[in-house]
This record gives structure tokens, C-alpha cells and sequence, in this order.
């Protein structure tokens, strides 16, 4: 195998350009991403708003959640 020696600031031109042809050719890529970091955080807040440290008994839960969904128990 042969060594190469390159500068910093030639090892940063090469990193961005590659960076930036890969994000022009898979746009999808990008989109992916964002979608998901914005469900993460969709999620990540439903979590904190429902932590209230209140709690109901799990009967009435099954009760409330059965009559939502149209099922008799």
C-alpha cells in the first residue's frame, strides 16, 4: 500500500467536496434525515407533556380506551 501525504487544507477541500457532491446526488438522504430528527422530537415532546406524575387506575384506563375504540368489556 502507498502513503500519501496531503495538507490540512487540502483534506478539507476534499471532505467538503465529497460532502457536497454526495448531498446534491442523494437529496433523498437529506430528507430522510430531517423527517426523521423531527419525529424524534415530535416524540421526545409527547413523552415530557404526558410525564405528570399522575397516575389512574389501570381498570378505568382499559375502560376509557375500550369505549374510544368501540369495544365492550
Amino acid at each position: 500500500m502507498e502513503t500519501i501525504a496531503i495538507n490540512i487544507n487540502e483534506l478539507k477541500q476534499v471532505i467538503h467536496d465529497t460532502f457536497v457532491d454526495v448531498l446534491s446526488s442523494r437529496r433523498d438522504l437529506i430528507g430522510d434525515a430531517v423527517i426523521e430528527a423531527i419525529e424524534d422530537i415530535g416524540l421526545a415532546k409527547a413523552i415530557e407533556d404526558g410525564q405528570t406524575g399522575e397516575y389512574i387506575n389501570l381498570e378505568d384506563f382499559k375502560k376509557s380506551l375500550y369505549k374510544k375504540i368501540n369495544i365492550s368489556k
